[in-house]
């Protein structure tokens, strides 16, 4: 069975003036709720179970997709209080039932090969697979490097450079073993508390992909998703280029 986590309970301030009245998962794209796109999308991709990880509006989502999304069962996984991008992964792989699970966030959408992606971790078998996007300019999302063997071995900050690069593209599959032993609290950071301070212990291995990507959080893409959705979004995966190689 596929499962995957959708992280959808941030507050989305910087599109808190054009979009105020849903949270940003909500926020309408070409006539549907964002949200919507990234179901779609793992519909497609065979998804049996998600985990909406809910937590600012969380009444919003909750009302308007029940408990079933064509086919697709969804649970939600609320915080009653926040508890950062770590703490409502943690959070929601407690309904989870498989041992590997695909996280992706809520305000992004990613066509990713779903089949190559899982294969690639399945190949590797680290506890941690993030999907890559290479961009022209890293300097908003901050950098991921990569050696030879797809294994990362450095994280860039936000702004450290404005060249071209490899971005971390809100897309994990992780076992739920890599939290073990961790004593983080409850509220903590995947970014910065897993990601960037354990990849030089743990083996974390990229997969990169240039398939289409946006994310909204910026009031610039989301206005862009507008127009690009109604003939970007449906592709099938057998149309979206895939580059494997870090180069």
């Amino acid at each position: 069975m596929r499962e995957a986590v959708v992280l959808a309970g941030g507050f989305g301030t910087r599109l808190s003036h054009i979009v105020s009245e849903v949270p940003k998962p909500m926020a309408p794209v070409a006539g549907r709720p964002f949200l919507c796109y990234l179901l779609d999308y793992l519909h497609r991709n065979g998804f049996e179970h998600v985990i909406l990880s809910t937590g600012y509006m969380h009444e919003k989502i909750e009302d308007y997709f029940g408990t079933e999304y064509h086919g697709i069962r969804l649970s939600y996984a609320r915080e009653t209080n926040p508890l950062g991008t770590g703490g409502g992964i943690l959070n929601a792989l407690l309904h989870c039932q498989t041992d590997n699970v695909v996280v992706l966030n809520g305000d992004t959408l990613f066509l990713v090969d779903m089949d190559g992606l899982l294969n690639f971790h399945t190949e590797h078998h680290p506890l941690l697979t993030l999907v890559l996007r290479k961009v022209d300019n890293v300097s908003r999302y901050g950098a991921v490097c990569c050696n030879e063997q797809h294994q990362i071995v450095s994280f860039l900050e936000k702004n450290a450079t404005t060249e071209a690069g490899f971005i971390n593209g809100g897309i994990y599959v992780l076992n739920k073993s890599l939290f073990e032993g961790f004593r983080l609290g409850d509220r903590f950071s995947f970014e910065t508390d897993i990601l960037q301070s354990r990849y030089s212990q743990t083996p974390f291995f990229g997969y990169s992909s240039n398939a289409y990507f946006i994310d909204i959080g910026i009031p610039e893409d989301y206005y862009r998703a507008q127009e690009e959705f109604p003939r970007v979004y449906s592709l099938p995966n057998d149309n979206v280029r895939e580059d494997r190689s870090l180069s």
